[in-house]
């Protein structure tokens, strides 16, 4: 129960995060392109790598689950899923699965695409 909080309360952050990046960016840079987007992928990919990295490599047994969870699952899942999405595919490409690797991409990017124009052909299609 303590995780599910911890992940609940990281992701209330991560999208309060992500909503000041939304407001903040087009001011900086204008609305020509998705920046925040961009921005928060980005940013959100490299952060969980570091935090992956360092857990998997530098943290020793005093770094407990929970704040695993509140720190990538919750904060960083509530800033971007994007971030998650890239995990695995470095996590799939160093382990030498690269077949699968390029399937997860293709297969994350390709259908989600279709999945957004199909959802948008049925919303239309019903009015």
């Amino acid at each position: 129960m303590l995780a599910t909080f911890l992940v609940f309360l990281g992701g209330g952050i991560g999208a309060m995060a992500r909503h000041g990046v939304n407001v903040l960016t087009p001011r900086l840079v204008g609305i020509d392109f998705p920046w925040a987007t961009i921005i928060e992928n980005i940013l959100g990919s490299f952060l969980i790598g570091v935090l992956a990295g360092f857990f998997a490599f530098k943290a020793d047994a005093s770094w407990s689950q929970h704040l695993r969870l509140f720190l990538t699952t919750g904060i960083l899942g509530g800033f971007t899923t994007f971030s998650a999405f890239s995990l695995d595919f470095a996590l799939l490409y160093e382990r030498g699965e690269f077949l699968q690797a390029f399937l997860y991409v293709a297969g994350s990017v390709g259908i989600s695409l279709m999945a957004i124009f199909f959802g948008l052909f049925l919303v239309r299609a019903a009015v």
